[in-house]
C-alpha cells in the first residue's frame, strides 16, 4: 500500500495535503497563526480610529490591550512550543478576560439612556492628570462613552465582534493540548 493511502478506507490523500495539515497542527504555527490574527485585529481597530475617525472609549482600550497580549502569548509560543498546556491555560484566561469586557460592553450598549454611566474625560487625559488606580478602573468598568454605538456590521457593534473574536480565542486556547502535536 502506498504512503498517500489511507488504511481504513483505501481512499487516496494527497502529501501535500496530509503536509498542510501535519504543519497546522503544531505549536509554533499555531502561535504564529494567533499572533497573526490578533495583529490584524488591532490593526483593523486602528484603522477604525485613525481613517474613519471613531475614537476608542476605555473598554475598547482595555480590549486592545487583551488582543496584544494573546498575540504576544502566541508569539511566544511560536518560539517556545514545548509548553503547549501553560500557553493555552495562559491563553484562555487572557481571552475570557476579553470576553468579560467585550460583554461588558455590550450591556452598558443595552442600557436605557437614563441607566448609562457618566461621561468622563478622555483617556489620554485621564492618563496624564488622574492616578493610575481610576484609570484603570475606567478601563475595565467603562463610562459613559462606551455606551455609543459608533459602528455596525450586519447588526453588531464593535463589541459584538470583539465578543465573537474573544469566544472564538478561548475556545481556540482550551483546545489547543487536545488539537496540537508536538
Amino acid at each position: 500500500m502506498s504512503d498517500t493511502s489511507n488504511n481504513n478506507t483505501g481512499i487516496s490523500r494527497s502529501p501535500v495535503a496530509h503536509s498542510t495539515t501535519h504543519f497546522i497542527r503544531q505549536p509554533r504555527a499555531l502561535g504564529v497563526l494567533a499572533a497573526l490574527v490578533c495583529f490584524g485585529l488591532l490593526a483593523s481597530a486602528f484603522y477604525m480610529e485613525y481613517v474613519l475617525y471613531l475614537e476608542p472609549c476605555p473598554l475598547c482600550m482595555a480590549q486592545r490591550l487583551v488582543f496584544g497580549l494573546f498575540g504576544l502569548v502566541g508569539l511566544v509560543m511560536a518560539f517556545n512550543p514545548t509548553r503547549v498546556r501553560t500557553f493555552a491555560v495562559l491563553g484562555a484566561l487572557i481571552g475570557l478576560s476579553g470576553l468579560a469586557l467585550a460583554t461588558r460592553q455590550l450591556y452598558l450598549q443595552s442600557l436605557p439612556p437614563e441607566l448609562v454611566p457618566a461621561c468622563a474625560p478622555g483617556l489620554y487625559f485621564m492618563i496624564e492628570r488622574f492616578p493610575l488606580l481610576e484609570v484603570l478602573s475606567a478601563m475595565l468598568t467603562g463610562t459613559g462613552e462606551c455606551a455609543d454605538v459608533q459602528w455596525t456590521f450586519l447588526s453588531l457593534s464593535i463589541p459584538g465582534w470583539t465578543a465573537i473574536a474573544f469566544a472564538c480565542m478561548t475556545a481556540a486556547a482550551a483546545a489547543l493540548p487536545w488539537y496540537a502535536r508536538s
